[in-house]
């Protein structure tokens, strides 16, 4: 009875421990599983040409520092103003939204950021008629200039925001949506950081300074042109961002990255690296 008690707890206690190492383990190796599925999946051309062009997209230079020095030194617009200009932007964006929801949800996201970047270029070159001082002989107000050019990239800036974050979910894979959704946007705003410093840089070797306001037009005229290059490269989207987010057609825009299906940001029956994950978001399952 005594040995049989031992042995019994003793294979508990052991049971009790093995259960332990895996509670234990199983936290690194779900992150060594994510990781790997991570980097499997950038591997794929469906997935990090995109990413790419979302890099180049976001990563073209920004004149608006020297154009807020512009504004509140030479222009003497206040805080309050610019306050001001930021709340109606807030508003614009809300509107932006509001467009985009209505008229182009169905719109191939390849065809909205095309056409959004084209149009950013000359309303972003509409600065120089502030900068040098056209808007007065035209009888518009400083103010008022401001006001009208910042409303129409606001709107603009949001129609062509969206469109990013349809494609990035469209791109996340079963099993991954979290982190490689995070990474995405992490490469969106790592882009953006990058934008902002190529900026500066310009700013700095033409001579821009708080007071110092010569070559800004043609640091205008060299951000607003450079945005256009990342089209070169607007082919990556193919597949991916050949359809709408509205697009029934579902078929026809499914991404078979190697077993990594990747359909309009839904999830389906997919095997990565060997392993079958299988999610079911109310839609009937696709098999590769």
């Amino acid at each position: 009875m005594y040995n049989s008690s031992v042995s019994s707890s003793s294979s508990s206690s052991s049971s009790d421990s093995l259960e332990n190492e895996e509670e234990s383990s199983s936290p690194l190796e779900g992150v060594q599983n994510q990781i790997s599925s991570l980097i499997t999946a950038f591997k794929q051309e469906e997935i990090w040409k995109p990413t790419l062009f979302l890099f180049l997209w976001q990563s073209t230079p920004t004149s608006e520092g020297a154009f807020l020095y512009f504004m509140t030194n030479d222009l003497g617009m206040g805080p309050e103003f610019l306050g001001r200009v930021r709340l109606v932007t807030a508003f614009a964006s809300l509107v932006g939204v509001w467009m985009y929801q209505k008229f182009l949800r169905g719109v191939p996201i390849k065809d909205v950021l095309f056409w959004t970047t084209i149009a950013s270029a000359p309303l972003g070159l509409s600065q120089l008629l502030l900068i040098t001082h056209t808007n007065r002989m035209l009888g518009i107000p400083d103010g008022a200039f401001v006001f009208g050019d910042d409303v129409a990239l606001a709107i603009l800036g949001e129609l062509a925001f969206l469109p990013t974050l349809v494609l990035a979910a469209r791109l996340c894979p079963p099993g991954i949506e979290a982190v490689l959704f995070a990474t995405l946007m992490s490469v969106f705003n790592g882009a953006g950081a990058v934008g902002t410093e190529v900026g500066a840089l310009l700013t700095k070797m033409m001579g821009v300074t708080e007071s110092n306001f010569d070559n800004l037009g043609v640091l205008t005229v060299l951000c607003n042109v450079s945005s256009l290059y990342p089209l070169l490269f607007i082919g990556w989207l193919d597949g991916v961002g050949s359809s709408g987010e509205d697009d029934g057609n579902d078929d026809e825009n499914v991404v078979d990255v190697d077993g990594v299906a990747v359909m309009n940001g839904k999830d389906v029956a997919v095997v990565l690296e060997g392993l079958e994950v299988s999610k079911n978001l109310d839609l009937e399952k696709k098999e590769l």
